[in-house]
C-alpha cells in the first residue's frame, strides 16, 4: 500500500496515524489569537518559554484588575494527550471565562503532543512551565511583570481537564522530590473530569474486555508503547505513598454521572482521604452529562455551577 495513504493506527475520534509518520488531527485543530476580549473584559497574550522544545504558554488578566496581588491559576487542556490546544477557541473560551469570574493571573500549557512527542514529553513541558511561573516570585524570572507583579505565589493554584488532570497530577507528585523555584509550591489542585484508568475495574466502570483493552492500548500509543496501563502515571493507586504525600493543602475533583472516568475520579478522592493526607479534599458530581460537557456547552445552567465551584475553590482563601 501507498505509505501515504495506509493507517498504521487510528484513534477515532482524534487522530489517525499513517505509515510514513504523519499524523491527521480529525478534531481540536482551530487557533484563536490571543488578545482583549470585549465580552469578558479579560486581555491575553502569548509567551515562548522555551525555544529549544517550543514550550510556551498564553497568559490571562482581567484589564481592570484589582491592584493587590492575586491568584495564580496554572492549566493544562486536555484531549487525550494528541488533539487540542491552549490556543484553540475552546479552551481560550473557558480560561476567558474564567479569569472574568475569578480576578486571577491564568497560564494556560501549550504542551507537546503524542504521537509525534510521546508521553512523557507532555508531563516534562508542564513541569517546566510550572518552574517558569515560580521562577517569578520575588520578582524574578523572564520579566513577565503579569507573574513578577501581580500574581500571589502563596496562591498557586494547578489545574487540568481529561488528559490535562492527569497532566496535572503527575507534576505536582513530581514536585515533592524536585521542588519548584524560590521554594514556591502549589496551594491546591483542581481535577475536572480527570483521566486515570487501570487494569482492573474499579466500582462501576465497564467491564467489557474490548473496551478495556482499546484504552489500554491508546494509553501504550500516546507513551509510544513505552509503558503499560499498570503505570502510575495512568493509575495513581499503583503510588500510594504520592497520594498521601500529595504537596498541596487543597484538591477539589469534579466528575460527572455518565463519564467512563467518574468511578477513577471519585475513587482517587476517596483513596486521597483515606491516605492520611492531611489536606482538605473535595469531590464534586454533575449529573447526567458526559466527559468535559462544560467545554462544548459552557453557558448551560450545570456548566455555569460547575464554573461557580471551580471560582469558589480559587477565591475561598
Amino acid at each position: 500500500m501507498d505509505p501515504d495513504s495506509e493507517v498504521v493506527f487510528d484513534f477515532p475520534p482524534f487522530l489517525r496515524l499513517y505509515k510514513n509518520g504523519s499524523v491527521h488531527r480529525l478534531i481540536g485543530n482551530d487557533y484563536i489569537p490571543a488578545g482583549i476580549d470585549p465580552s469578558t473584559g479579560v486581555v491575553s497574550k502569548d509567551v515562548l518559554i522555551d525555544p529549544h522544545t517550543v514550550l510556551s504558554a498564553r497568559l490571562y488578566l482581567r484589564c481592570r484588575s484589582a491592584s493587590t496581588r492575586r491568584p495564580i491559576f496554572v492549566y493544562c487542556h486536555g484531549g487525550a494527550f494528541v488533539i487540542e490546544s491552549a490556543f484553540s477557541p475552546t479552551y481560550h473560551t473557558f480560561l476567558n471565562n474564567l479569569v472574568a469570574q475569578t480576578d486571577v493571573v491564568a497560564v494556560s500549557i501549550e504542551y507537546r503532543r503524542a504521537p509525534e512527542h510521546p508521553l512523557p514529553a507532555a508531563y516534562h513541558d508542564a513541569l517546566a512551565a510550572l518552574r517558569w511561573v515560580a521562577s517569578h516570585a520575588g520578582g524574578g524570572g523572564s520579566g513577565q511583570t503579569w507573574l513578577a507583579e501581580r500574581g500571589d505565589f502563596g496562591r498557586l493554584f494547578l489545574a487540568g481537564d481529561s488528559a490535562g488532570g492527569n497532566i496535572a497530577h503527575n507534576i505536582l507528585v513530581r514536585t515533592r522530590t524536585e521542588p519548584l523555584e524560590n521554594e514556591v509550591k502549589v496551594a491546591g489542585l483542581l481535577l475536572i473530569h480527570p483521566f486515570f484508568w487501570g487494569k482492573e475495574a474499579v466500582g462501576s466502570e465497564p467491564t467489557d474486555p474490548v473496551f478495556r483493552q482499546w484504552l489500554e492500548t491508546t494509553w501504550g500509543f500516546v507513551c509510544g508503547w513505552s509503558a503499560g496501563i499498570e503505570d502510575p502515571r495512568v493509575d495513581p493507586f499503583r503510588n500510594e505513598a504520592a497520594l498521601r504525600e500529595l504537596p498541596c493543602r487543597r484538591v477539589l475533583v469534579s466528575i460527572t454521572e455518565r463519564d467512563w472516568f467518574r468511578e477513577r475520579g471519585k475513587e482517587y478522592y476517596e483513596r486521597l482521604r483515606a491516605s492520611g493526607w492531611e489536606g482538605e479534599a473535595e469531590l464534586v458530581e454533575t449529573a447526567e452529562e458526559e466527559h468535559v460537557y462544560f467545554l462544548s456547552k459552557p453557558k448551560c445552567d450545570k456548566a455555569l455551577a460547575e464554573m461557580a465551584r471551580f471560582v469558589a475553590f480559587i477565591t475561598r482563601d
